[in-house]
């Protein structure tokens, strides 16, 4: 089964950008659609960005559309994502996490097979 651990996060201010990375000790992540996902205090997990396994194909939350991009590096086994023009409704914990999904299901908004610890996001105004 395949290990997910996140990096890159931390405090910035609203503007600011970040690079989150999510690399796996075990397995092979071009094998998974991968999803990011995050989770604020107090609030339901909510898929922020996936990208399909063996392919370039991405979905975006509306949320993020225009502010971050999910990307692969096949030869890292890692997949990151980049935050642009972050915001304080931003702050959570990221995660990512293998899905049966990408792109995402309206049938299943919490498609996660395997996560991560998490990297915490936070974003003063």
């Amino acid at each position: 089964q395949v290990q997910l651990v996140e990096s890159g996060g931390g405090v910035v201010q609203a503007g600011a950008t970040l690079r989150l990375s999510c690399t796996a000790s075990e397995g092979n992540l071009d094998d998974y659609n991968m999803v990011w996902f995050r989770q604020a205090p107090g609030k339901e997990r909510e898929q922020v960005s996936c990208i399909r396994e063996k392919d370039v194909r991405t979905d975006y939350a509306n949320f993020v559309k225009g502010r971050f991009t999910i990307s692969r590096d096949n030869a890292m086994n890692t997949v990151y994502l980049q935050m642009d023009n972050l915001k304080p409704e931003d702050t959570a914990v990221y995660h990512c996490a293998t899905s049966a999904f990408c792109p995402f299901s309206k049938d299943y908004p919490q498609p996660f097979h395997t996560w991560g610890q998490g990297t915490q996001v936070t974003v003063s105004s």
